[in-house]
């Protein structure tokens, strides 16, 4: 039976690559990711999951775009704008600045 794939913040797959690594030796694509991990991740998993529930609040928010904040941390409003380039939807400033708020807050 195939695992159903799921999007996971830099925080959950550091945590996870932490724990497996106690068990075992990693291949050579988990240590990049590893390494990846450690060097990018800003939040620890229990902010990142604050942080992606106050931005799934907003109306025009989904799972991806919401990853992607958290990865990026965003702290200017071309910033956000990037991110939302390729959504159907272009976000005006009071959702810009809604964004970049709920960032601060972990930040």
């Amino acid at each position: 039976m195939e695992e159903e794939a799921r999007t996971v913040s830099l925080a959950d797959a550091l945590k996870v690559l932490e724990k497996e690594g106690e068990k075992r030796e990693l291949g050579y694509e988990q240590k990049l990711a590893l390494g990846h991990a450690q060097q990018f991740s800003k939040l620890r998993t229990e902010e990142s999951e604050k942080l992606r529930a106050d931005l799934m609040k907003m109306e025009h928010m989904n799972d991806n775009v919401a990853y992607k904040i958290m990865e990026m941390l965003p702290n200017h409003p071309d910033d956000v704008r990037v991110i939302f380039s390729k959504e159907r939807h272009a976000l005006g400033p009071a959702e810009i600045d809604a964004v970049l708020e709920a960032v601060k807050k972990y930040v």
